[in-house]
């Protein structure tokens, strides 16, 4: 026989506010902003590789562009 728990815990008796979400930082913002910016540079890259070959992603398309973005030459 299954029995249900039927006290209450100290969690269920809160009653308090809700927390403020906490302002995001500048260099949190600065990091988002510049992660953002580099995945959309990545993305044309990635679409200008593609329509050059062809507009197919084939395997040896998708090697090539592992072989650019995954390789730290860029960084």
């Amino acid at each position: 026989m299954a029995f249900a728990h039927s006290a209450l815990t100290t969690r269920d008796l809160y009653t308090g506010g809700v927390k403020p979400a906490r302002k995001e930082g500048f260099f949190r913002h600065l990091l988002r902003t510049m992660q953002a910016a580099r995945l959309r540079q990545a993305e044309r890259e990635i679409g200008l590789y593609l329509a050059r070959s062809g507009g197919k992603f084939t395997d040896e398309g998708e090697r090539e562009i592992e072989r650019r973005f995954l390789s730290n030459q860029r960084w």
